[in-house]
């Protein structure tokens, strides 16, 4: 039996197959450096990207997807990966000191763009903080949601295996 509760989610407003993203501007993190960078630049540059929200960077639910990601080699078989997580650039470049992970993570610590998304997760207990859903949007150049999943509770993971078979990066 799990030390947490199972929270389900009401249904997620967030953007569907053949509809556009928002485009956002935030930090963008490496562990170099971040800038301010629109999510169309970065899509632009890139071609197709797989857009990722975690919960609070540093948390194990945020740690477990990324580990995940990396151990599948994600980042070798897709054009490009890129994260969003609602903590600070500060906390996501330290993150990604700590873990050596080769991504990039969007700083969004007011956790707005989970909103525009449809996305937001209350954390319980804690007025005011809220973290986004863990979802996994697949991006075409022009922002149109090629394929998207999100979760419907908390704790809940992607489902690895069905995703990368979804979104073409079988090994």
């Amino acid at each position: 039996m799990p030390d947490f509760d199972v929270i389900d989610f009401d249904a997620a407003d967030s953007p569907e197959r053949g509809e556009t993203a928002p485009d956002f501007t935030r930090p963008l993190v490496t562990d170099e450096f971040w800038e301010d960078r629109s999510l169309s630049d970065v899509v632009a540059d890139e071609g197709r990207t797989i857009l990722v929200f975690t919960s609070m960077i540093g948390a194990y639910t945020s740690k477990y997807v990324w580990d995940e990601l990396a151990e599948r080699d994600w980042f070798d078989r897709a054009d490009r990966i890129v994260g969003l997580s609602a903590a600070t650039p500060y906390a996501i470049s330290a993150f990604l000191d700590d873990n050596d992970h080769p991504f990039a993570v969007f700083a969004d610590p007011a956790n707005d763009v989970a909103g525009e998304y449809g996305i937001v997760h209350d954390l319980d207990g804690m007025e005011g903080i809220s973290e986004p859903r863990m979802a996994v949007f697949v991006l075409e150049p022009d922002l149109t949601v090629a394929d998207a999943w999100v979760a419907d509770e908390w704790p809940e993971f992607p489902p690895y295996d069905d995703l990368e078979e979804r979104f073409g990066l079988e090994a």
